[in-house]
């Protein structure tokens, strides 16, 4: 398996949890506190656009959690069966703004739906008085 490196916080539960799925499952990784490469932590942080602990460097990807990991064993399992990318970047771009086009439009749907619910809620108790 390729280097992986770890960017962690010191005190994050989660990123301990993580590093210890990684040492049950014998993968080995270098660890990097934020707090100790920090010009690197920011221009990685600036790069995918979020700033959380801790996020994974495999294969030239990054894997952030909640975006790309539940939980520590579907990282492990992330890991394991990843393989790079050999599309070029634009084509993946294109992908992702796709993917997060519906995402968007998803959400602004089910907020939609949540706030017509809440509407007529209101319109009904304006009704029974």
């Amino acid at each position: 398996m390729d280097k992986i490196i770890i960017y962690t916080s010191e005190t994050c539960p989660y990123c301990k949890a993580v590093k210890d799925k990684l040492k049950e499952e014998k993968i080995e990784f270098n660890e990097r506190l934020t707090k100790d490469w920090p010009d690197e932590w920011n221009k990685i942080a600036s790069t995918v656009g979020v700033s959380t602990v801790p996020t994974i460097f495999y294969k030239q990807e990054y894997f952030i959690p909640g975006r790309d990991f539940a939980n520590p064993v579907v990282l492990v399992n992330t890991l394991q069966n990843f393989t790079s990318n050999t599309y070029t970047d634009s084509f993946v771009t294109l992908q992702r703004l796709k993917t997060l086009t519906y995402n968007i439009a998803t959400a602004f749907s089910r907020t939609n739906q949540i706030l017509t619910q809440i509407e007529n809620k209101l319109k009904d108790k304006e009704n029974d008085k």
